[in-house]
């Protein structure tokens, strides 16, 4: 007896045709996966890897870009909205052909046929470019404007106010002035994909967003640990410094945190992950001591921070040991936020604290 179709079938649209000659016919599956506290069924395809596929590209939203209409958001007192997409992929137009052996659950009057997909599917490489052009095109049918510096970014400005809708993959951020204008694109949005909407913003893209009227605070308390559960390490003693001194560092962590006095000890404890020795060991240690210590921590977008960018750059002279390079940084905040920061090795080695 087949499983129950997932709901990505009645989204699915499909021709029943004869495979061509030379046209690779791809075999799909089922994929569940909890999901905040629920269980979800894909029907995906394209978890094998074909010969001469291209890999190919799609945009998302920039963490600067996110924190930056956080601070603004803060700062002006707009309305801070988020929604989800429901199947967001299978609304993308596929222009190139694929074929799929018809899925179970999926009748197919004559037998042998095959399925050519038209619309976009779980786990097809371009599944994700497909569907931002088909949401960005249509939100500038909507009269929202694609900006220049980050195209995941989309505004709208009228007489009685501003919008600005913020696009990672099926995830979505709405802030502006104009509650009805919020509500206005929420309407057109669910008319033409269906969404979900889950109303003011409190988690997007593993931040924890808390609002007060003093401002709006981001912490990534759920990660850290989550971290601390992964390594085993919840008992471990705190420590009020993330890193040592005198140890050089190790471990695999640049996925998880992004936090500004946790980035460079991370920078560091990433380049002795192919060869990592005791001392090593003891510097990672540390450091989940020290995310334990600071779960909560995190940048804090005050709502009297005036407009006013500033920027401030540094570097070191030869601290690499083993290679004499140096270390460039900067920190930009609009007033009192914080809202982009680097620190990055240089390429060559400077002959002295002037070239650095």
């Amino acid at each position: 007896m087949n499983p129950p179709a997932p709901g990505d079938l009645e989204e699915l649209k499909q021709e029943e045709t004869t495979r061509p000659q030379r046209k690779v016919t791809r075999q799909g599956k089922r994929v569940r996966r909890v999901k905040s506290k629920r269980v979800e069924m894909k029907e995906v395809i394209g978890f094998l890897s074909l010969e001469l596929e291209k890999c190919i590209d799609s945009l998302v939203a920039k963490l600067t870009t996110v924190r930056l209409l956080i601070a603004l958001a803060a700062s002006n007192n707009w309305f801070l909205h988020q929604l989800d997409v429901d199947n967001a992929f299978l609304h993308g137009d596929l222009s190139e052909e694929v074929y799929m052996q018809p899925p179970p659950g999926l009748n197919i009057h004559n037998e042998g046929q095959v399925c050519k997909l038209t619309k976009s599917l779980y786990g097809l490489k371009q599944a994700n470019r497909q569907w931002f052009e088909k949401l960005s095109s249509y939100l500038t049918f909507v009269n929202y404007n694609q900006s220049k510096s980050d195209h995941s970014l989309f505004i709208k400005r009228t007489a009685t106010g501003f919008t600005a809708l913020l696009v990672y993959v099926d995830d979505n951020v709405l802030a502006g002035n104009s509650m009805e204008e919020i509500n206005c694109i929420k309407e057109l949005l669910h008319k033409k994909f269906r969404i979900k909407n889950l109303g003011e913003l409190k988690y997007f893209l593993g931040l924890e967003v808390a609002r007060s009227k003093k401002g709006i605070h981001l912490c990534q308390r759920k990660y850290a640990l989550d971290i601390l559960e992964e390594t085993g390490t919840q008992g471990c003693k705190p420590s009020s410094t993330p890193f040592l001194r005198d140890t050089s560092p190790l471990y695999k962590m640049d996925n998880y945190l992004d936090d500004p006095d946790l980035c460079f000890s991370i920078n560091l404890l990433s380049q002795f992950m192919q060869s990592p020795t005791n001392h090593h060991y003891r510097a990672i240690q540390h450091f989940f001591r020290y995310i334990k210590s600071t779960p909560s921590e995190g940048l804090f977008f005050a709502a009297d921070s005036p407009m006013h960018l500033k920027s401030f750059s540094d570097s070191n002279w030869a601290t690499c040991l083993s290679t004499r390079r140096s270390t460039i940084g900067f920190c930009i905040f609009l007033g009192s936020s914080l809202i982009s920061w680097k620190s990055k090795k240089q390429r060559t080695v400077s002959r002295s604290s002037t070239e650095a």
